[in-house]
């Protein structure tokens, strides 16, 4: 806890995803997989590890790289990335949800300690024109975690998604696009001052990219307004290379601004085309390596500028 997350980076190949893996690597909806398909996604999961360790071997500082990956197909990469003094995450949201709730309820604290990361890790999709009892629940239960959290000396990550509302999305002639350039931020600063405000304290808040670097700067003002040192990493959302590259070259400049957490726009190709059996194991770790160095040496030589 005596870090200064503010002025440290951090980089983040993020691989807690679940729900959106079953549904759309394995087409598996409304279901759990079964235990030969269970055995293969935690496979996929190790890939993704090997890649991570690949890229830390050739090119990207140890001090700098982290991993995000969850307990229910990850538990060997967890503990491995423990073993070897690695930075990691871990989720403890029900993966798939449109409300905030704990993977494994009122025991969660004991899945937290079993594992010890360095980060517990939350998503959260929360709009402040959206429901407002839905949005107090939310609160109530970041809260909790929140406490436990400082109570333990854990540090929290953050991850929040400002989805549009129908109403939101009706005005803007159903274009999402216009919506992320013209009112999503705005929402994002508010968003985390009612969050703040419920008296709920990231350490990192894991936040989507924006186009303007003016944007960008009030975000981070928000997160660290009455002195908090809290850093901001720009998340991929599964968005293109191009355009996570666009989101980075604007964060990399900006003070506060401490890095990224990529993952689909890392590892699914690579990962789809193995599965397809275009390419093998190996190659799909080498890929998985390139990306991630890729998106660590844009963010290492845009800080230089």
């Amino acid at each position: 806890m005596s870090i200064d997350w503010s002025e440290k980076e951090l980089l983040i190949l993020a691989f807690d995803h679940r729900s959106s893996f079953l549904a759309k690597m394995f087409e598996i909806r409304n279901r759990q997989p079964s235990i030969e398909e269970k055995r293969q996604i935690e496979n996929y999961k190790k890939t993704i590890f090997e890649g991570f360790k690949l890229a830390l071997k050739n090119k990207v500082p140890k001090e700098i790289a982290g991993l995000l990956v969850d307990e229910e197909f990850g538990r060997s990469v967890l503990r491995d990335a423990k073993n070897q003094g690695l930075t990691f995450a871990m989720p403890v949201e029900k993966s798939g949800q449109e409300e905030f709730d704990f993977d494994y309820g009122v025991d969660f604290a004991k899945h937290i300690e079993e594992f010890d990361p360095s980060f517990v890790k939350v998503l959260v999709r929360y709009n402040p024109e959206s429901d407002p009892n839905l949005n107090k629940r939310q609160l109530q239960k970041l809260r909790e975690l929140g406490d436990y959290l400082i109570e333990s000396k854990r540090n929290f990550l953050f991850e929040l998604i400002v989805p549009p509302t129908p109403e939101q999305l009706s005005k803007l002639g159903e274009s999402k696009e216009t919506y992320d350039k013209q009112v999503r931020p705005k929402l994002m600063i508010e968003s985390i001052k009612e969050i703040q405000a419920a008296g709920v304290e990231p350490t990192i808040w894991k936040l989507e990219g924006v186009d303007k670097p003016d944007s960008a700067k009030a975000i981070v003002a928000q997160a660290q307004t009455k002195g908090r040192r809290a850093g901001v990493i720009t998340l991929g959302r599964g968005a293109s290379k191009e355009k996570v590259q666009e989101w980075l070259k604007v964060g990399a400049k900006i003070p506060g601004i401490i890095g990224f957490a990529v993952g689909r726009t890392i590892f699914w190709q690579p990962l789809a085309d193995y599965k397809a059996g275009k390419i093998n194991r190996t190659e799909a770790i080498e890929k998985i390596a390139q990306n991630y160095v890729e998106f660590a040496e844009l963010w290492l030589n845009e800080r230089k500028r």
